[in-house]
């Protein structure tokens, strides 16, 4: 983290910047910090302009570019914070930010208004308030640890936070949302994975983009993460010249499945301000599904969600493989473009939720 690549001094004399890349970096400081770690930098191509990791980390002038539509908060996590850092949206879990730094800045970052200390906004933190709201509502069963990237925490505060969540009865299970595996495979360590293991039900959602960022390292680093028992998934962006065509998506999703992770969503990018040259059209993350559905493993196949403009939460597209619903009939094509005619049946009538079948004792 001390060596990180912060200022155009650093990329100096060790990239050819681009003159959009020079003067990105020149107005960086004034929306979104850029910051690189070391581990990360090593994988630019330097004579590339188009390398896909460079775009990803490299702030470009057309971030300075607004277009219609574009949006500060474009989640809406803002509307539906109870207390600082906490958004509860969807009625049994919320998002638990826990810090406004990450090991390096994505330049599509959807919390850049408060991520890295440079946007207009400050991410209020007060842990002890929110650990209160989550006691009072027992309704919430899932807690996603996000910011920031939480494994930047120490082990103890981390450790520390995860027990106090753990120590709620009504929360049936802990997530945690980091690129830091990616970004710095080196913070996996032993002591880390034994941190983690404490406080099981635990699941990790990774952010991997594109193949190039699957290294040995970050192979071996989500692999002492599975080994402590911790489930992974990938969370991968919609993004233009990086991972916007069918082949490089398909290599991406086997390789995260050779690391022992399961493809969860492909988001098409949210409507952040001065992301618009990043953005690739649903058009493609459509084609992209289409190409892998049936052509793959069904475990390689992520859903492919929008984040409903201002708060929507998110919303799963999908290819047509319904074509028409024709009486008692469903007619629907295959990943082959074949049809095929399912009889439907008719809608059981639904049991009374007390039905004694429902409320049988539980084993646990």
């Amino acid at each position: 983290m001390r060596n990180r690549i912060t200022s155009l001094k650093q990329l100096e004399g060790k990239i050819a910047l681009t003159r959009s890349e020079h003067a990105g970096v020149l107005l960086s400081n004034t929306k979104l910090a850029m910051g690189i770690t070391p581990y990360f930098f090593n994988l630019v191509d330097g004579n590339d302009p188009l390398c896909p990791i460079r775009t990803q980390v490299i702030p470009r002038v057309d971030e300075m570019n607004y277009v219609s539509g574009d949006m500060t908060d474009p989640c809406g996590e803002d509307h539906d914070m109870p207390v600082p850092g906490l958004v509860h949206r969807y009625p049994d879990r919320v998002l638990f930010l826990v810090t406004d730094r990450c090991a390096s800045y994505c330049r599509y970052c959807t919390r850049s208004r408060v991520v890295s200390g440079a946007g207009e906004q400050e991410l209020e933190l007060d842990f002890d308030r929110a650990i209160a709201y989550l006691q009072e509502h027992t309704e919430v069963r899932d807690v996603l640890l996000s910011g920031g990237d939480p494994l930047l925490l120490s082990d103890k505060r981390l450790g520390d936070l995860l027990r106090r969540l753990r120590a709620i009865p009504h929360i049936e299970f802990l997530r945690i949302g980091s690129r830091i595996p990616i970004f710095m495979p080196q913070r996996i360590t032993p002591e880390l994975c034994a941190v983690l293991r404490e406080v099981h039900p635990l699941w990790m959602s990774v952010h991997v983009n594109h193949p190039k960022e699957l290294t040995i390292e970050v192979r071996d680093a989500l692999g002492r993460l599975a080994d402590a028992g911790i489930p992974l998934g990938n969370q991968s962006v919609l993004l233009r010249g990086v991972n916007d065509d069918p082949e490089t998506y398909k290599l991406l999703v086997q390789k995260l499945l050779r690391c022992r992770v399961r493809p969860y969503y492909l988001y098409q990018a949210d409507l952040i301000q001065g992301t618009s040259h990043l953005r690739a059209p649903v058009s493609k993350g459509l084609e992209i599904i289409e190409a892998l559905r049936g052509h793959t493993t069904g475990y390689a196949v992520p859903q492919f969600v929008i984040d409903g403009p201002g708060g929507g939460g998110k919303i799963p597209v999908n290819p047509d493989y319904v074509l028409a619903r024709t009486g008692d009939r469903i007619v629907l094509r295959n990943y082959k473009g074949e049809i095929f005619e399912y009889p439907d049946v008719t809608p059981a009538r639904r049991r009374p939720v007390d039905h004694p079948d429902l409320l049988a004792e539980e084993t646990f």
